[in-house]
């Protein structure tokens, strides 16, 4: 019980935090792609130096078992923040957060066919309720969305949501593969799949 507690308290912290992303976002004058990858790379490095300093080892044959999926996953994780990122360009930061909070709202509606979860009455009444908030948050009951631009950042920030969410579920399967070592190869495989984004699309 204890476990379960710690883990929601932080979830929620990191909720919080994240909240703050868009915010910085916001003043920073470089296309999405670039500070995207950039996040990725200092969140490597970081995790590098933190382990190096604990003097943590890489779990060197969960990862190669795992190899795959965690590319993968990187590369959809780099894509997802691209999304995110180009959502608060759009529309505002907090239209932009809410849209990506729908992420473990499309968990719930898809784990009972792919993870075999139960969907509860509790689970069902929360993504009603997330629905219902998503189309307050949209603007449709005021007479539609006039500007175009907000709804490109609402779909924007739906995508990213979705990325995400396939990210947790990938992560199911890598339940193996030590905390530190999954961040370390994610993150890098995500900053590697936006340097031709960036090179191709990113208008430099």
């Amino acid at each position: 019980m204890e476990k379960e507690t710690n883990a929601k308290a932080s979830l929620i912290l990191a909720m919080v935090i994240f909240g703050t992303i868009g915010i910085f976002r916001k003043y920073i004058p470089l296309p999405s792609g670039i500070v995207a990858c950039a996040r990725g790379l200092l969140g490597v490095a970081f995790l590098l130096v933190f382990i190096k300093i604990k003097k943590i080892k890489m779990a060197r044959e969960a990862i190669k078992k795992h190899l795959w999926i965690l590319l993968v996953s990187g590369g959809f994780i780099g894509l997802n923040w691209v999304l995110l990122f180009e959502s608060y360009r759009y529309t505002s930061v907090a239209v932009a957060t809410l849209c990506y909070y729908m992420a473990p709202i499309f968990v719930m509606i898809v784990s009972p066919f792919l993870l075999k979860e139960k969907l509860t009455v509790k689970k069902v009444l929360c993504v009603i309720v997330a629905l219902i908030g998503m189309v307050f948050v949209s603007g449709v009951l005021d007479g539609g969305i006039s500007d175009v631009s907000e709804m490109k950042g609402i779909l924007f920030g739906l995508g990213a949501a979705a990325l995400y969410a396939t990210v947790i579920m990938m992560n199911q399967k890598l339940r193996e593969v030590p905390t530190y070592d999954k961040t370390i190869m994610q993150l890098g495989a995500a900053a590697v799949v936006l340097i031709p984004y960036i090179l191709f699309v990113e208008d430099l």
